[in-house]
């Protein structure tokens, strides 16, 4: 294993304190466990919370700032956040109208993220939370009951930023979060298998021409095992799987191809290319979309093909402006 590391215990404790360093526009409190963008809590405004296990980088450290999350909660690899971390997180952004948890469809993060909810209605702070299930891949897995959170989480919590940055209500942001994630769908595939630092060795074997099927995103294994094939073979096996549970109905829709952590960045263009491609002759018109590494699974060679059916709220959301480490656009100004 060669990594880019100091101790593999110390790795999440040594990139939030390079977090700090490059990105002053950030407050890390690595004793209570959170990132908060710096001019949190803003007053008047719903405040918004996300986290997970560290290792799926920028996600979601990467997406604190204007217009998206207030504060998350990176927990050690593949990990989940633990309730005092969520809740210290939550009383820090609080400004008065709420706070809606961004949760994916882990069972550890569920249960730590309803109980951190939990303590701080003891607080008189009002917690709704949106959960993410985009994954059509598996139904149950190792790490959940039902469907993973994984690409959507994004367009999830850029809508909902956007929604709350405008001065919505805690339930129109919430509504909006659980709108985003009910239009999702999303399939993951694997080219290698990723390897965590304390592991020293990849999570599945996969043979030099066999490509995993309905991955994960902590490393699992997905639904089914194949031959390597073509980028537009593999992205049209995504889109069936995808397409087959979600119909677009006429709408426009987003599409993000999200690298795994290890997918150069011309090959996830290519991805794109037959994406947008098929889509087209399917008669989806894609009117939105988004290239590059934003929910990873450290070191994996793959990618995540998600598809959101847009209305006219969610695209305006989607286009509002955002300034975060990972997401930068429109006038929110630029990232410190």
């Amino acid at each position: 294993m060669k990594k880019l590391i100091n101790e593999a215990d110390n790795v999440v404790a040594d990139a939030l304190a390079g977090l700090t360093a490059a990105h002053p526009g950030l407050r890390v409190f690595p004793d209570r466990g959170f990132v908060m963008r710096a001019d949190a809590p803003v007053a008047g405004k719903v405040g918004l919370v996300s986290g997970g296990g560290s290792g799926h980088e920028p996600l979601h450290v990467g997406f604190v700032g204007a217009g998206m999350l207030d504060a998350a909660c990176p927990g050690e690899v593949f990990t989940s956040p633990v309730p005092d971390q969520i809740l210290a997180a939550t009383a820090a952004v609080h400004a008065g109208a709420g706070v809606v948890h961004i949760v994916k469809n882990y069972t550890g993060d569920v249960l730590n993220f309803e109980m951190a909810a939990d303590l701080a209605s003891d607080e008189r702070i009002r917690v709704e939370s949106v959960l993410v299930d985009d994954d059509v891949a598996v139904q149950d897995s190792l790490y959940t009951a039902g469907r993973r959170g994984t690409g959507a989480t994004v367009v999830v919590e850029k809508v909902a930023g956007a929604a709350a940055a405008a001065g919505a209500a805690l339930d129109e942001v919430v509504a909006i979060g659980r709108r985003a994630n009910a239009r999702s769908r999303s399939y993951g595939i694997a080219l290698t298998a990723c390897t965590t630092p304390s592991a020293g060795a990849p999570t599945f074997s996969l043979g030099p021409d066999e490509v995993e099927f309905g991955i994960g995103i902590h490393g699992e294994p997905g639904r089914a095992r194949g031959a390597l094939a073509p980028a537009a073979d593999l992205v049209g096996h995504a889109l069936d799987a995808v397409l087959a549970d979600l119909d677009p109905g006429g709408d426009p829709v987003l599409v993000l191809v999200n690298g795994m952590g290890a997918t150069p960045l011309i090959e996830l263009y290519v991805a794109m290319g037959a994406a947008a491609s098929q889509l087209a002759g399917r008669g989806v018109n894609m009117v939105r979309s988004l290239v590059g590494n934003y929910v990873t699974s450290l070191d994996m060679s793959g990618f995540s093909l998600t598809v959101t059916v847009l209305d006219d709220e969610l695209a305006r959301l989607w286009d509002a402006p955002v300034a975060t480490a990972a997401l930068t656009w429109g006038e929110a100004g630029r990232w410190p």
